[in-house]
C-alpha cells in the first residue's frame, strides 16, 4: 500500500514545487521508492518524457529529485494558456484540444477519472507519493470544480501540509484564513504548516508561530530560510526572480513574448551571464545576443511584436550580434507563417509575414503536436557552429506546425542565415548542452575582445575572461542542497509520522 502526502499552499509561487522536490530527494535517500504527482498543472513550461508524452516541467524536476525518469502519470492534466480565456488541454501527455474555461469545467468529472487512474498507477509502483497542490485549495468560487487540491487528497486519503510564503507578507493570516475557508472535512486533513522563504532572526517569529498553533491546533513543522538554488521554473511568475551571474559581462536579451513558454531553456545561461527578459515595449539595450523564445501562440505573439515595434528593433540590430530563435522564435525568424486556423486565437486561415531573417517557411495545418526527445548532429556553419561541426546536441521538441528551411543546422532541423549569425531550431534544451553553451560563450567573448578600445578595457577583459564565466564541474547537486536545508529546518520526524512512515 502506497503512502501519500499532499503539499498545498496558500497561493501560487509559495514554494510547493521546490519543497516536493526536496522531500522526494530526502525520501529516496532514506530508502523509499518515491514519486511526485500533480493532478492538474497550468504552465507553459513543459517537458517531454522518454515515451514522447508532455508533462509540466515541475513534475519532471521532482522526478529527477526522486532519482527516477519522469512519466505521464506524474502530471495527467496539463493546461497551456493560449489567451482569450482559452487553454490547450494536454491529457495523459497528448493534446485533447483547445478549451474555453466553461467547456473545460463541463468535462471535469471525466477528466478527474483520468487523474484517479494515474494516481492508482503510481501507487502500484511506488511506496510514497508526494502530491503537489495547485494555487490555493481555498478558492471557494471553484471549490466544486477543483481537481488539483483537496478533492484528489480525499480520493487518496492523503494528509496535507500547508505552505505559506513569508516574503509575500501576511503569512499568518494566509495560513489561518486558508484553513478557515475549507470545508470541515478538509480542515481535518491539514496536519501542519511550513513557512517558506524566511530572511532574518527566527526568534522574531516565535510569538506568531505560537499563536497560530493555538488558534488552529496544528503544529508549525518548520520555517525554511530563503535559499538561492537554481532549479527549472514552473511559470512566468519566476521570470522576475532572475538574478545576474556574478562577475559576468555577457548580456543576453530574451524577448518576453506574451505567451512565452519553456523559458527554462535559458536558465543554464543565468549561471554564467546576465539574462534579461525584455518586454515588447522595452528597449533592447546593447546585448551580446538576442534570443526569441518559444511561445504557445506564435501567430498572435508575432502580431504583438509588430504592434509594439519590437520586430523593427530586432531587424535593426540583425547582422551585428547573434540572434537565436527557439521553437516559436525559430518560426518567427522565417519568411512567412501560414496558419490554416490551428495556431492563432482567431481560428481563421491567414498568412503572416515573419521577421525575414531566415529563408524558412512555416505551416500550421494540423492540431497534431510533435513531442519527442531527440539527438541531432551539428551540420551548420559560421563563426559559432563551425566550432561544433559534427558534434551532437540533445534536447526535446514540443511544437505544432512544420518548417522548411534552405540551410538547416542540426541535420534536418533548424536554419541559419548565410553568415551563420542568425539561426533557429525546434530544439528545446539546447543551452543545457555543455558543448553548445561553452561554444556560444567562447564566441561571444571573442567578439567582445574584438571591440574597439573604450568599450571594455583590457583589464576588464582579463578579469572577466571565459574561465570565470563557466560553471564548475564540481557544482553541488541542487537537490542535495535543498534536501539539506529542509532536513535542517523542518521537523522531518513529525513529517514522516504524518505520512505514516
Amino acid at each position: 500500500m502506497a503512502r501519500f502526502l499532499m503539499i498545498s499552499g496558500t497561493a501560487s509561487h509559495v514554494g510547493k514545487s521546490v519543497l516536493v522536490a526536496a522531500l522526494c530527494r530526502l525520501l529516496v535517500d532514506s530508502g523509499h521508492k518515491v514519486a511526485p504527482f500533480k493532478a492538474q498543472n497550468m504552465s507553459l513550461n513543459s517537458w517531454v518524457t522518454q515515451d514522447g508524452d508532455e508533462i509540466g516541467i515541475a513534475q519532471a524536476v521532482q522526478a529527477w529529485a526522486a532519482r527516477i525518469q519522469p512519466s505521464v502519470d506524474m502530471n495527467p492534466v496539463l493546461l497551456k494558456p493560449k489567451g482569450d480565456m482559452m487553454s490547450q488541454v494536454i491529457l495523459h501527455g497528448k493534446p485533447l484540444g483547445d478549451r474555453k474555461v466553461g467547456e473545460y469545467y463541463d468535462s471535469i468529472e471525466a477528466i478527474f477519472q483520468h487523474v484517479c487512474d494515474s494516481l492508482k498507477a503510481l501507487a502500484r509502483l511506488y511506496e510514497v507519493i508526494v502530491m503537489e497542490g495547485a494555487g490555493s485549495p481555498a478558492e471557494i468560487n471553484l471549490y466544486k470544480q477543483d481537481i488539483a487540491n483537496l478533492r484528489v487528497a480525499r480520493s487518496a486519503d492523503a494528509p496535507v501540509v500547508l505552505v505559506g510564503d513569508i516574503e509575500r507578507g501576511g503569512v499568518f493570516a494566509s495560513l489561518y484564513g486558508t484553513v478557515q475557508l475549507l470545508a470541515e472535512e478538509d480542515q481535518k486533513r491539514i496536519k501542519g504548516f511550513i513557512i517558506n522563504k524566511f530572511r532574518g532572526d527566527e526568534k522574531l517569529l516565535e510569538p506568531g508561530l505560537t499563536q497560530l498553533e493555538e488558534l488552529t491546533g496544528l503544529p508549525v513543522l518548520g520555517v525554511i530560510p530563503y535559499v538561492n538554488v537554481r532549479l527549472p521554473s514552473e511559470d512566468s511568475v519566476s521570470l522576475d526572480d532572475t538574478l545576474p551571474a556574478a562577475h559576468s559581462v555577457l548580456d543576453f536579451a530574451v524577448i518576453r513574448l506574451p505567451h512565452i513558454s519553456n523559458f527554462t531553456d535559458f536558465e543554464p545561461l543565468e549561471a554564467v551571464a546576465r539574462v534579461r527578459y525584455v518586454s515588447l515595449t522595452d528597449n533592447l539595450g546593447e546585448p551580446d545576443a538576442i534570443i526569441i523564445p518559444g511561445t504557445k501562440n506564435t501567430v498572435d505573439d508575432l502580431r504583438a511584436m509588430r504592434r509594439s515595434g519590437m520586430d523593427k528593433r530586432i531587424e535593426a540590430i540583425a547582422g551585428a550580434i547573434p540572434i537565436i530563435g527557439i521553437c516559436g522564435g525559430f518560426q518567427m525568424l522565417g519568411e512567412t507563417i501560414t496558419d490554416e486556423g490551428f495556431e492563432g486565437t482567431q481560428n481563421q486561415s491567414n498568412v503572416v509575414e515573419g521577421l525575414r531573417l531566415l529563408q524558412a517557411w512555416t505551416v500550421f495545418n494540423s492540431s497534431k503536436k510533435r513531442t519527442k526527445q531527440v539527438e541531432k548532429r551539428v551540420t551548420g556553419t559560421g563563426p559559432l557552429l563551425d566550432r561544433l561541426r559534427n558534434q551532437t546536441v540533445q534536447g526535446y521538441e514540443i511544437h505544432m506546425g512544420s518548417t522548411t528551411c534552405e540551410l538547416p543546422i542540426f541535420g534536418d532541423d533548424g536554419g541559419q542565415d548565410a553568415a551563420g549569425i542568425v539561426f533557429g531550431t525546434y530544439l528545446h534544451g539546447l543551452f543545457h548542452n555543455d558543448n553548445f553553451r561553452y561554444a556560444l560563450l567562447e564566441h561571444l567573448h571573442s567578439r567582445r575582445m574584438q571591440k574597439p578600445d573604450g568599450a571594455h578595457s583590457a583589464a576588464t577583459q582579463r578579469s572577466t575572461g571565459l574561465k570565470s564565466q563557466l560553471p564548475s564541474d564540481q557544482e553541488v547537486d541542487p537537490f542535495d542542497e535543498l534536501a539539506r536545508v529542509v532536513l535542517k529546518h523542518v521537523d522531518m520526524e513529525a513529517l514522516y509520522s504524518i505520512i505514516g512512515l
